[in-house]
């Protein structure tokens, strides 16, 4: 399943919000230096969904694509 994320990085807190079915508004505390924010994201959206997330488009963007996979 594919899932559209808007991430915010370097927040003073960290939060999930749907915003519509299968996309979703992730605020992280992670700054976006050398792929650690996207390294975080997999890890935070995982415990989140339960499932394994892989990060599919958006690898420099704050708009990503990401794929769940069981």
């Amino acid at each position: 399943m594919k899932v559209k994320i808007k991430v915010h990085t370097n927040s003073s807190r960290e939060k999930i919000e749907e915003v519509e079915e299968d996309s979703f508004e992730v605020w992280i505390k992670e700054k976006a230096i050398d792929g650690k924010a996207n390294k975080y994201l997999e890890k935070y959206l995982g415990k989140y969904f339960g499932k394994k997330v892989v990060i599919k488009s958006g690898f420099t963007s704050r708009n990503k694509i990401v794929e769940l996979i069981d």
